[in-house]
């Protein structure tokens, strides 16, 4: 079974508008509501591929139960923590041609409700895997991700891991099978940038050597790249298409590659993960399986 982490779920308000007006009342010319949150992208993606998927985290009031209802619509299994106060937090986001976000805050996160999730992290069994994605909201403790990750490290679990930051890089001493920085993302953590396939290889194998098996690259529109844990690169270009939006297309790559892993190779799995974020890229919201077959075809 395939686990997803989603901390702080939300529902995202989208809005479009031809122009909005600062202290006037604004129309929209339409609305779309969708169930967010780095794990569920994961789950909604892998549900799209038909992958079973698990998704965990912390829910909180009606707007966690309409969160936890969206999930299971798609397909998904939702094994959500509770919370006793507040709710799931609302993120408005307005569209004029740009785009406005306004992300909410979402509700404290208890101790009590903090043990839960880990009982439920450590009923895990050899043979799953576990995606840890995003940042984490203040109410957490700094080190959620590495207990988490101490909780599986005796069992036979792949850990995905796609973080920035501290988050990363103090959770490379448990070995995660798969960490998946962006370019930006990895030069910051070694305070450079970053200006060529080479720089790029350099950096992930410091990453190898600090702990991380696999480490995956994406480079928005100049692809991806994969360094594994043989020392060998695969290198993957970018679909072609329209672009649409940007929301989600790591998130989408993450869990084409995911699946890719449980049907075939690294080759074949850098693959999907590509097609699979280019169909996001190129789409009003996250990849659909159709599109994302059709831009397979490109990639043979």
């Amino acid at each position: 079974m395939i686990y997803t982490v989603t901390f702080n779920p939300a529902i995202d308000y989208v809005v479009h508008t031809g122009e909005l007006k600062l202290g006037c009342v604004n129309r929209s010319d339409r609305e779309e509501i969708f169930c967010g949150g780095k794990g569920i992208n994961v789950s909604i993606v892998l549900a799209q591929l038909g992958v079973t998927s698990k998704t965990l985290g912390f829910t909180a009031g009606f707007t966690g139960r309409a969160i936890e209802e969206g999930v299971c619509l798609m397909g998904i299994e939702a094994d959500f923590v509770r919370l006793k106060k507040g709710n799931s937090r609302i993120n408005v986001k307005i569209n004029t041609g740009t785009e406005t976000e306004l992300n909410g805050q979402g509700p404290d996160i208890d101790d009590e409700s903090i043990e839960a999730l880990f009982g439920k992290i450590s009923r895990l069994k050899d043979g799953d895997t576990l995606i840890l994605a995003g940042s984490i909201p203040r109410s957490l403790p700094s080190d959620i991700y590495e207990r988490i990750l101490a909780l599986v490290a005796d069992k036979n679990i792949r850990t995905v891991v796609d973080a920035t930051n501290d988050l990363l890089l103090n959770v490379l001493k448990y070995h995660p099978f798969l960490i998946k920085p962006n370019n930006i993302e990895l030069g910051e953590m070694f305070g450079t940038e970053l200006r060529s396939d080479e720089d790029i290889i350099a950096h992930a194998a410091k990453l190898q050597e600090m702990g991380a098996r696999n480490v995956l690259v994406s480079m928005a529109g100049d692809g991806a790249l994969l360094l594994d844990e043989n020392g060998n690169v695969h290198r993957s270009g970018v679909c072609k298409g329209q672009v649409v939006n940007s929301v989600g297309a790591g998130d989408s790559m993450l869990a084409g590659f995911v699946a890719g892993l449980e049907k075939g190779d690294l080759k074949y799995a850098l693959k999907l993960g590509t097609a699979c974020g280019g169909a996001t890229t190129f789409s009003r919201g996250l990849a659909r399986k159709e599109l994302i077959d059709e831009l397979m075809q490109q990639l043979i």
